[in-house]
């Protein structure tokens, strides 16, 4: 697997930019996964210590530099967290990855997962030249639907008992963007 670098310059709008994990996030991270929601829909451990926050971010380099996974914390002018964000799942050979979010509580209904994503999905297709981009919502979470396909991704289906998470296996509702689907110059 190739060793995915951090972009650079950071990815941003104007309002958000999504950057590298610091030491100095721990107590945000810690924080914003006090919410329940996050661990409902993703892998998140519930109850969320710092220690998982520390061993989450100190992990984070190894699985960039090993072409794993890239995680970056989602921030706002003044550098609060307002959620995570990330790709991973890669697939060298047929050049495709999946993109995957949680936002805190505080920045729901503002539009920050839908940038967030626009910004890194765009990148990912123009800068690391996937040609495909997979997005995975529980369909329970009408949210994260909704936000994908804001983002420009197309829902493609139902994956039944697709993936486990907690034991468990769940279904997945597959969504797919192409550098086609891409607008022209909207972030």
């Amino acid at each position: 697997m190739p060793r995915l670098r951090l972009p650079d310059p950071p990815l941003t709008d104007g309002e958000i930019t999504l950057r590298e994990w610091t030491l100095a996030d721990v107590p945000a991270l810690t924080r914003a996964c006090q919410d329940p929601e996050i661990p409902r829909w993703t892998v998140v451990p519930s109850p969320y210590l710092e220690r998982h926050a520390r061993d989450y971010i100190a992990g984070c380099a190894g699985d960039r530099n090993a072409g794993r996974e890239l995680a970056l914390a989602i921030v706002d002018r003044e550098d609060n967290l307002l959620g995570a964000i990330g790709i991973g799942r890669f697939d060298w050979e047929d050049r495709k990855a999946e993109i995957g979010y949680w936002i805190a509580r505080e920045a729901r209904q503002r539009a920050v997962g839908v940038r967030a994503t626009r910004l890194l999905a765009r990148w990912a297709l123009t800068e690391l030249r996937l040609e495909r981009l997979e997005l995975l919502a529980n369909p329970g979470n009408e949210a994260s639907q909704r936000l994908a396909e804001r983002a420009g991704f197309t829902r493609e289906g139902l994956l039944r008992r697709y993936r486990r998470r907690r034991g468990e296996r769940e279904d997945l509702v597959m969504f797919g963007l192409l550098p086609e689907d891409l607008p022209p110059g909207v972030p």
